[in-house]
């Protein structure tokens, strides 16, 4: 008499359309064919993403050793306050582009006065918002100057002072340039005004 297998049949379709292999159900194992190339599963990783447009480049500051010092010659006011401008022109001795604009830090150095012998001059920021400066190029802060004038506004009880020195230091910088003052133009001194008329502007491009 046969050994009945309908029962062992049954359970290997059923656990067959399950998507299961028993070797117990009598079938022959599946051996992979030698040489059969295998797929590997899709990556998952994700793309990386394009690298970004390149920021314009902006120059850097001129540094104080990238630039020389001039005084101009002190120019008359048109007004008749009696006033004067002297130009101080920076010019770029390096070989690069670079960024001067903003206001300098500007000290006149002098005799001895009540005041002292450095006289602080206050700033305004009315120069160029930018300013580039080619190699062999400048750019100029001017210097608005009340000379002293005897009996005239201001000066009572002060006396004459005559710079001898210039020292500034250009924006954004720590370190100072020198040259001579205009050979006898008085300052008068306002240490303490609040609204003085010798005063520093800011730095413009040449024309």
């Amino acid at each position: 008499m046969k050994p009945d297998t309908t029962g062992a049949v049954r359970a290997c379709v059923i656990l067959a359309s399950a998507g299961l292999l028993l070797a117990a159900c009598g079938t022959p194992s599946t051996q992979a064919t030698p040489g059969a190339s295998v797929t590997a599963p899709a990556s998952s990783t994700a793309s990386t993403p394009a690298p970004s447009a390149a920021q314009p480049v902006t120059q850097k500051r001129c540094a104080t050793s990238e630039l020389s010092l001039s005084v101009g010659k002190p120019i008359q006011a048109k007004n008749g306050s009696g006033g004067y401008t002297v130009p101080l022109v920076y010019k770029n001795i390096s070989s690069r582009t670079c960024d001067l604009y903003g206001v300098p830090g500007v000290d006149l150095l002098g005799p001895a006065d009540p005041n002292g012998d450095t006289y602080h001059l206050p700033q305004i920021d009315n120069g160029a918002p930018r300013n580039s400066v080619d190699p062999g190029d400048s750019a100029t802060a001017d210097i608005s100057v009340l000379p002293y004038s005897p009996g005239s506004n201001g000066s009572n009880g002060s006396t004459k002072w005559v710079p001898t020195t210039l020292k500034t230091i250009p924006p954004d910088q720590t370190t100072a340039l020198t040259a001579n003052w205009p050979e006898g133009l008085s300052v008068l001194r306002q240490d303490a005004a609040t609204h003085p008329e010798t005063y520093v502007n800011g730095i413009l491009a040449n024309p």
